[in-house]
Order: C-alpha cells, then sequence, then structure tokens
C-alpha cells in the first residue's frame, strides 16, 4: 500500500492508504477529496489536473505508484463542489421569479400540515434545496452546491455508465444523499426531524440514482426508463437525515431523458394554461431539455448539450464559479477583449454563458468565420506549433490567476458548434412533427443553471435559438424547484403534475426521422439555411 496526501489552499490535508496502481484520480474519489473530472477519468477533459512534485500533471492518468506522495489540489479543481453560481434562491432576481410562479399556482391551494417541508431540484451538475413552513408556505431557509456526483462524469450518460460498474449504484447514491443533500441540510437546519415532508425533482436519471434504481435501460435501445412514477418513500429508506417517517414524493418522468424536473417545471411555466398561442419552454442546465405546446398539446424532448455549455468540451472551460469569465464584448478595431468575471478579480476559465458570448464576439469582429474557422490576425491570434490550430486569447498568461492562457481554439469553436446545433436542431425537430415553424412560437420560456445567464441577442447569433423577436424571450427562473415546492405544499398540485407528464408526448431525437439532417444542417454559424437567421446574415 502506498500513502497518499492530499493538499489543499484552504483545507486540511487529508492522507489514505492505496494500492501503487491507482491512479490519483482514483485515490482522492476514495479519499472523499472532490476533483473535477467531466470526462469520468478517461483523460479527454483535461480538467482533473493536480500538482505532483512541482509539476502539473492529470490525476486520470497518473498512477499513484510505490512510494509516498503529496498530491496539491488547486482551488479551482474542487471549487464546483461549494462555490458553484446556481439557479438557487439566493439573489433577489432568483426570489422575486420564484414568488411570482408561486402567486399563479394559488388555484391548488394549501393542505393544512404543520412542520417543515423540504423542496429539491437535483441537477445533473448542482443542487438547489428551500425549506418550507408547511403552515404557511413561508421559505425559512434554501441552500445550494454542486453535485457531488460530479466526480464521476460531467453528464447522465457518464453517471450510467458509472452506475453499471460493480457498486456503481451504490456509490452515486451516497454521492448525492450522503455527500450532498446530507450536508444541504445541515447548512439550512440543526433540528433536521422537523422535516415531515419532502419533494425532489430530478432529470430521469438523477431521479434513479437518488431511488437507487439502477439507470442502465435509460441509455440502452428502447431508451425506456425503469420508472416513469414512483410510489412516496420514507425519508429513512432512502437515507435523507430528516423525520425517518417523512413522505418523500419523486417528480415523475416523462421520457428517458425528460426527468421530474421538466415535469415539474412544466408546472411552474404555466404552458399548459395557454390558450390560442403556443409557447416552447426550455431548461438549459447539463442537458438541454424542451417542451412546445398549450393547453391542446405539449411534445417534448431532449439534447445532449451541456457539457460543452458548461465548459467540459472547451480547452479552458469550467463550470460557472469563481474565476469564470460569465461575459465577453469584443472591440471590432482593436479586437480587445472585455471580460466579466465571476466574483471578480482575474480568470480562471470560461463558462457556458462567456462561450456564447466570446463566440457572437468573434463572429461580429470577423475572428471567427461561419465554418468555426479563426479567419483574423492580430496580437491575440495565435497559431500552436504542434498541429497548427488557431486560438483567439482572451487572457494572456500574465492576465489569468493561473499564469495560463485562456483561449477559444478552432476545436472549441467546433465543439460549441454541435452543442448548439443541438439545441437548435432539437427546436427544428419537435415543431416539425407538428408541423410548426419558428414564427409559431408567441414566446420562449427559458429556465435552468445556463438559462440564468444567457444573452439572448447572443444566443440567437450564434444559431442555438430561434431568430424571431427577441421580446419573445423571457427567463422564468428555477422552473424545477419552484414545482417541488408547489408539489411540497399541495397533493392537488402534485397530482397536476402527474397529469401534465402523461399528456406529454416524448421524442427520442435518435430515432426521430430528420433529426440528424437537421444536427448537420445547424453545425454552422448561424446555420446553412441564411433564411432562418435573417436578422443575423
Amino acid at each position: 500500500m502506498t500513502h497518499v496526501t492530499f493538499t489543499f489552499e484552504s483545507a486540511a490535508d487529508v492522507t489514505i492508504s492505496v494500492q501503487p496502481s491507482e491512479s490519483i484520480l482514483e485515490s482522492a474519489r476514495k479519499a472523499n477529496v472532490a476533483i473535477d473530472a467531466p470526462c469520468n477519468g478517461n483523460g479527454s477533459c483535461k480538467k482533473c489536473k493536480v500538482e505532483l512534485n512541482g509539476a502539473e500533471v492529470l490525476a486520470c492518468l497518473t498512477s499513484v505508484g510505490a512510494e509516498p506522495i503529496t498530491v496539491r489540489v488547486p482551488d479551482i479543481a474542487a471549487a464546483f463542489k461549494s462555490r458553484m453560481k446556481t439557479a438557487d434562491l439566493s439573489d433577489e432576481r432568483e426570489l422575486s421569479l420564484f414568488r411570482e410562479t408561486q402567486a399563479n399556482l394559488t388555484e391548488f391551494g394549501r393542505d393544512e400540515r404543520v412542520g417543515l417541508g423540504l423542496a429539491i431540484d437535483i441537477g445533473t451538475t448542482s443542487v438547489a434545496a428551500a425549506m418550507v413552513d408547511l403552515a404557511s408556505g413561508e421559505v425559512v431557509a434554501k441552500a445550494s452546491a454542486g453535485n457531488a456526483q460530479i466526480r464521476y462524469g460531467a453528464d447522465v450518460i457518464h453517471r450510467i455508465v458509472e452506475a453499471e460498474k460493480p457498486g456503481g449504484l451504490a456509490t452515486l447514491n451516497r454521492a448525492i444523499v450522503q455527500d450532498t443533500l446530507v450536508p444541504l441540510i445541515a447548512a439550512m437546519t440543526d433540528e433536521p426531524q422537523r422535516i415531515v415532508r419532502a419533494v425532489v425533482a430530478g432529470n430521469t436519471t438523477m431521479n434513479h440514482i437518488f431511488a437507487n434504481v439502477p439507470p442502465d435501460s435509460i441509455r440502452l435501445e428502447p431508451y425506456v426508463p425503469v420508472c416513469y412514477d414512483f410510489e412516496p418513500m420514507r425519508a429513512d429508506a432512502l437515507g435523507l437525515p430528516i423525520a425517518p417517517d417523512a413522505e418523500v414524493l419523486i417528480a415523475p418522468n416523462a421520457g428517458s431523458y425528460v426527468g421530474g424536473d421538466i415535469s415539474a417545471g412544466t408546472l411552474a411555466s404555466l404552458l399548459w394554461r395557454r390558450e390560442g398561442d403556443y409557447a416552447l419552454f426550455c431548461d438549459f442546465g447539463t442537458n438541454g431539455e424542451l417542451v412546445f405546446g398549450n393547453s391542446e398539446f405539449m411534445f417534448t424532448c431532449a439534447c445532449s448539450a451541456g457539457p460543452a455549455l458548461e465548459g467540459g468540451e472547451m480547452s479552458c472551460g469550467m463550470r460557472a464559479t469563481d474565476g469564470a469569465i460569465e461575459a465577453c464584448a469584443i472591440d471590432r478595431e482593436t479586437l480587445e477583449p472585455t471580460l466579466t468575471v465571476i466574483g471578480g478579480g482575474k480568470p480562471v476559465g470560461i463558462c457556458g454563458s462567456g462561450i456564447i458570448d466570446s463566440i457572437a464576439e468573434m463572429l461580429r469582429s470577423g475572428i471567427l468565420d461561419s465554418r468555426g474557422k479563426i479567419a483574423a490576425d492580430g496580437y491575440r491570434v495565435k497559431t500552436s506549433d504542434i498541429d497548427g490550430v488557431k486560438r483567439y486569447v482572451l487572457a494572456f498568461d500574465w492576465e489569468s490567476a493561473t499564469g495560463r492562457e485562456i483561449a477559444i481554439s478552432e476545436i472549441d469553436a467546433d465543439n460549441f458548434m454541435r452543442a448548439k446545433g443541438a439545441i437548435f436542431s432539437a427546436i427544428r425537430t419537435m415543431l416539425n412533427a407538428v408541423d410548426f415553424t419558428v414564427d409559431s412560437i408567441s414566446e420562449v420560456l427559458v429556465a435552468g443553471g445556463i438559462g440564468s445567464a444567457i444573452n439572448f441577442e447572443n444566443a440567437v447569433y450564434v444559431g442555438m435559438l430561434p431568430d424571431i423577436d427577441r421580446a419573445k424571450f423571457r427567463y422564468i427562473g428555477n422552473t424545477s424547484l419552484a414545482g417541488a415546492y408547489a408539489m411540497l405544499l399541495s397533493d392537488a398540485a402534485a397530482a397536476k403534475v402527474t397529469e401534465l407528464k402523461d399528456g406529454m408526448t416524448y421524442l427520442e431525437l435518435s430515432s426521430e426521422p430528420g433529426y440528424m439532417d437537421e444536427f448537420v444542417a445547424a453545425c454552422f454559424f448561424p446555420h446553412t439555411d441564411s433564411n432562418l437567421f435573417p436578422s443575423v446574415t
């Protein structure tokens, strides 16, 4: 056995004994040390950088060896766990949207209950919760954190693959319950036994893992989850540190990749109330889920776009935490960027909203062409000596917090092009299924973590969202949490969520004729069909 000591910038050292053949990442997981690994340790994302003997190495590709070692974990490698910017109730904007939603759902009333309740939104990347006085409906505490499952991969496919390994499901369940929800509840109350009811809303994979149900079938044809609906469960059976006999509801799943977060979110979006016009409800997080319709019908589908939008497939990408570039503007003449950084100070990397802004500004400035190739020259345009790939430098090494440059390369632009193409082609495919066009959309209702920071003008400019009147776009907050809150207070609201789920027609895009053609056509800035983006081209 070999002793591995993990050191940190702002925490006590952790030491563990492991087999010499194990990787540093495997050792970290056993020691409950958080190291971000969006690719689940296959070496492709290069986000698990740590310091060993003064050199930077990838934790997933570096074996511990026979001699004792000391590994320094940079603060940013674990920042996702506690400092991630989430669509929770921590700022006045989110709280105002949350209250507005609840005011629109008064028809469901409030059941006569006493004690405390817990509404939880379990996202693939982050978790948000609200503790509620069941008698009054008042939110008495709220908290959020990164989902500790992140260390096992950025998206649901990586999580499912991990769950398929021996002991994998138990590991992932422990990560969400013990490593995420238990401390989250402790942060909200010293008396968790007073919590007598809870509602959880997550995507289909997160719901399965939380309930300790194997999610394997979700990624295998015919893509059918084990559970669409969950019976109410006891808190002690789920490992939640609240009243042992507290009733725990899980919002129902609509399909393999459209889960309870969308069922609950659809309730909060009020899409089901609309008459005479049609709205598009979009939840942009690690996955992109869409619902289109009104009181008469609803179609829903999901697309995989989140890893790129959350930094997982970008050379300098990171999640929305301290040090992330969240907005960017580029001077048309000098090509100099002006950056907005979460938390202030020098940048560490770039998150989803910053990626959208940067690509849009590079297109407007002529730095990037419609194929995603860098077409300009200048002080900030560099070419790799190894493979000839060009990049635009947002921050040189002396301008960043890490001493490494932050840039958008042609490879990054291509990865982003596929991510935004997945979203737009999903919208087009769903509209085509009901013989509608983008002109039929009266309003686009945007929710989710990435949605909270999106510049809609830039999202249209790059071809991610349809080119319609910008006044039709509206951010509506964390609808998953808002829907879970409504279910918590009212059995009628919970029944309505199930009714809405049952009324949705779920489209499995991978099996939908024409989807791949739409996707290929959307892999261009803004699109191969310029007529779809008249205000851009």
